[in-house]
């Protein structure tokens, strides 16, 4: 494959940086040879028509590709198919495991078919970072990080060795060892360059750096004006082995941001404002670029911040340009001068510089929000677009507790061994944890500097409060100890736990077990409260059913108050040593409290210093014994890594109508990734637990589901296992539970696909709308298609897993407006057909589903299928995505 394209529109020229000659592809020479003016296209679209520049070979990417990007500033909408290329590809371990496990059965899959097994290579630079695997069990000391790390190298050795074996057996594939970062984190500060480069021949050729993740966070570089998203695995590995990311041209929604925050507001409330605004107004599938004169209020910090949680409003990403901030934080963060001097260079060569005089770009949307109105909040107690301000945080949980309860009575239980009781609402987890704050010195130093505060004014936190503390970034440690503010953390039980996601991705550990035994004696409502990105039911702990994201700041001020009962702004958060009152208003740091502390103790120094070895790690991981050689030695006991189903050889599949299907699951709105496939604690009792018992692992060694997505068997049997996921076909019932059709037998999802599997019956799913939120875990379709689902049929898709299911040979099937389960009055009782796929398969074409009801009545319907490219039905045609990435290196070879 060529390194770059034809340039058949003869773009390429040079740029000369401080004497060292770049090649690049010009969007103003493409603009005079006939695009047009493009002075006003998005700068996100601006990246994309460089990357079709670049490539344009006359067959994978064509000129009328170029053309249709430069003609979206016609309509602002294009419904042309394009294929993107990424820089490079970042991925974290619970979704590089199973990776780099797919890649390891595919060079199986090449050896079995005679050709070279080196053929499986990534094409393109990849980066993985271990940083989700561990958990806080130790808390509140300062052995507590020591402890969690050799914890999590006792149950994660085997997944780590494996890892080590593929940073051996493939090129251009990295490992960031464990206890140093959160990849999104360490991506924004040492592995995104903003202007990339490469080779071709003897010439150096820059252009933007651009990726795609297996983490759905991804989009936090965009906020460094780094074009990125996150896709499930699958896609992720297509694109390693250089198979261009298929995708329709977008519609921009542009956001634009006026006036600046008022006094004491933080980072956290702007992006929780902004995620509620623009989930209401419906960005999914839409790319979301910021712009206006409120950027100049903006540190690249709180950039970051509203990037990283794209997937919480639903936009493949949210998109800001270079500009003097960008050039500054590079700086800042001890990336090397000659590269920070090209940065500027290129993007002002390029016309992707903004500064106070650059014309705003035209959008397909607009929507717009002014700083100053942006008020303290949280966001809770089940979702992230769920915005509460703090004003009314107390009595929106009171209103929740009514709801779940059917009365405003609060419950409370006696602490065995303590002098108090634990009531509904009390906070059980304090976490500051998640790359989205722990990027932004400003909201932790916020946190130090509350911290002190409390402590003079002589206030604890309560004593039912599990805290930690996980920045993403081992720099944050050498700020935060250089400003003294960690031994004021440290002195309210917010010690360092960890250097990874934790509380976030639901590794928050257990709670004390006086703690656990009077949540579930007295069947409280336990919250938690964390500066992270998701709060998904049964995503945080199991034990907590109110979890709220806030600010680091505000996890220390609930941490102090111990209950979501308490009026922040209103209530004392308790007693200081002279017996007067404490409020939150006398304790909290001020802006110019926070600016002095961070211009005093923040250099780039301790940036350059922390990434100067960052793939060696420590000894621990220096010492592991990683297998050698092209291909992987499966081990026939390993319960971590097995070889996979998906690549054994068979039909290529193709479409087929799916008659007499059976529903598995009728499920309703907003069910995320993690309720499909969780990836917290595995129930002793549940079929997974099971299975693992079966080999020899007792439930104290279960880890998570997370940490087990190299086993396909106890992946698929965790599938729908979510302790919070409710089947309307079970009413009453509540986790992985279904009606066995037609004798109604009640049992798990998984015994009921086997049973099904069995007897040959074909499966369906069908869902409300929002199908797929969250997480990018291919393993919400991976399980799927092993519990022999054929299609999902739903009011409407996420993108990432909608691209997932395809990725894995499921039909993703939409309900048409106004049409529903409910409509329907699907109960779960009935067989379906889905017709109209034997003939010529078009994009986002209309098929027909046929009920077929139990009292012998039928009804039509008519479903459009969300196949919505021509690659997408290669891939289906395929059985999926990697297959047919095989099959076609297989006939090369």
């Amino acid at each position: 494959m060529p390194q770059f394209g034809n340039d058949s529109l003869k773009t390429r020229r040079t740029l000369d940086v401080g004497g060292k000659q770049y090649d690049y592809y010009s969007l103003a020479a493409a603009s005079e040879g006939g695009l047009g003016d493009l002075t006003r296209l998005p700068f996100s679209l601006k990246v994309l028509l460089e990357n079709l520049l670049r490539w344009e070979d006359g067959r994978t990417v064509t000129t009328s590709d170029v053309k249709a990007v430069a003609a979206w500033l016609v309509d602002r909408s294009s419904d042309r198919e394009i294929a993107f290329r990424p820089a490079r590809v970042l991925m974290q371990d619970f979704t590089g495991v199973p990776a780099v496990v797919d890649l390891a059965a595919m060079r199986d899959a090449m050896v079995a078919s005679g050709a070279d097994p080196a053929k499986i290579n990534p094409l393109v630079p990849v980066d993985l970072v271990i940083d989700h695997s561990v958990m806080v069990d130790a808390f509140g000391n300062n052995q507590a990080f020591g402890l969690n790390v050799e914890v999590e190298f006792e149950r994660n050795r085997e997944r780590y060795e494996f890892l080590r074996w593929g940073q051996s057996a493939f090129d251009n594939f990295r490992v960031v060892p464990p206890g140093t970062g959160i990849c999104h984190q360490v991506n924004l500060e040492y592995l995104a360059q903003v202007v990339w480069t490469g080779t071709d021949g003897d010439r150096v050729v820059a252009y933007p750096d651009t990726l795609v993740g297996t983490d759905s966070h991804t989009t936090m570089v965009n906020g460094l004006s780094v074009l990125g998203w996150g896709v499930g695995g699958i896609e992720a590995e297509a694109a390693m082995l250089g198979q261009p990311i298929s995708m329709l041209i977008p519609q921009v929604v542009g956001f634009k941001l006026t006036g600046q925050m008022r006094e004491g507001n933080t980072a956290t409330d702007l992006v929780l404002t902004v995620t509620q605004m623009l989930r209401k107004k419906g960005v999914v599938g839409k790319f979301v670029e910021f712009f206006g004169p409120g950027l100049d209020h903006l540190t690249l910090a709180d950039q970051a911040t509203i990037a990283n949680m794209a997937p919480e409003y639903g936009a493949t990403c949210g998109f800001f340009p270079i500009s003097r901030a960008t050039v500054d934080y590079l700086r800042f963060s001890g990336r090397d001068p000659e590269r920070v001097a090209l940065v500027e260079a290129y993007a002002k060569a390029q016309g992707l510089w903004r500064d106070a005089q650059t014309p705003d770009p035209v959008f397909s949307d607009t929507i717009e929000l002014d700083l100053a109105t942006v008020e303290p909040s949280l966001a809770g107690p089940k979702r992230p677009q769920d915005r509460v301000p703090l004003s009314r945080a107390a009595s929106a949980f009171a209103d929740y507790l009514k709801a779940e309860r059917g009365g405003t009575e609060k419950r409370s239980t006696p602490v065995d061994g303590a002098n108090y009781s634990l009531t509904d609402g009390d906070v059980v987890i304090a976490a500051i944890t998640s790359c989205t704050n722990t990027s932004n010195p400003s909201v932790l130093i916020g946190a130090g500097l509350l911290a002190r505060n409390a402590r003079r004014a002589g206030l604890g936190v309560k004593p039912w409060v599990k805290t930690s503390f996980a920045p993403g970034s081992q720099v944050v440690t050498d700020y935060m100890q250089a400003a003294g503010l960690q031994a004021d953390l440290d002195a309210l039980g917010f010690n360092l736990v960890g250097y990874g996601c934790t509380t976030c991705i639901g590794n928050s550990g257990p709670l004390p077990e006086p703690i656990a035994k009077a949540i579930e004696k007295g069947d409280l409502v336990a919250s938690a409260v964390l500066s992270g990105n998701r709060n998904f039911e049964g995503r945080i702990h199991p034990q907590t059913r109110a979890n709220y994201l806030a600010s680091p700041p505000l996890v220390v001020a609930y941490a102090l108050a111990g209950s979501m009962a308490v009026d922040l702004l209103n209530d004392p958060l308790g007693t200081g040593e002279e017996g007067q009152p404490v409020f939150l208003r006398d304790i909290w740091p001020t802006n110019k409290d926070i600016q002095a502390t961070m211009n005093a103790v923040l250099t780039p120094e301790m940036f350059r210093s922390r990434y100067a070895d960052v793939f060696r790690g420590d000894q621990v991981w220096q010492d592991l014994e990683a297998p050698t050689g092209e291909t992987y030695a499966w081990a026939q006991a390993s319960t971590y890594v097995r070889h996979p189903t998906f690549f054994e050889e068979g039909p290529e599949g193709g479409f087929a109508d799916v008659i007499g299907a059976r529903p598995l699951a009728l499920l309703g709105d907003s069910v995320t990734t993690d309720h499909i496939s969780p990836a917290g604690a595995i129930k002793k009792d549940s079929p997974a637990g099971r299975y693992l018992m079966e080999h020899g692992v007792v439930p104290a060694d279960f880890n998570s589901y997370g940490s087990r997505r190299g086993n396909h068997e106890v992946m698929m049997r965790g599938t729908f296992a979510n302790i919070r996921i409710r089947n309307e076909m079970a009413p009453g019932t509540e986790g992985g539970v279904t009606r066995h059709m037609p004798d109604g037998a009640v049992m798990s999802i998984y015994d009921a696909s086997m049973l099904y599997q069995a007897d040959g019956v074909p499966l369906i799913v069908i869902a409300g709308a929002e199908y797929g939120t969250g997480s990018s875990r291919d393993w919400a379709a991976k399980g799927t298609r092993l519990l022999g689902v054929s299609a999902v049929v739903a009011e409407s898709f996420e993108r990432i897993h909608r691209s997932n299911l395809i990725g894995m040979g499921i039909l993703p099937l939409q309900f048409k407006a106004g049409t529903s389960r409910k409509t329907l009055g699907i109960d779960g009782s009935e067989t379906f057909d889905v017709t109209g796929l034997g003939g010529e398969i078009k994009p986002m074409m209309e098929v027909t589903l046929t009920l077929h009801r139990a009292g012998g009545s039928s009804e039509a319907v008519p479903l459009v299928c969300r196949i919505d490219t021509l690659d997408e039905i290669e891939y289906y045609r395929n059985s999926g995505i990697l297959q047919y990435v095989l099959r076609r290196l297989a006939k090369a070879a």
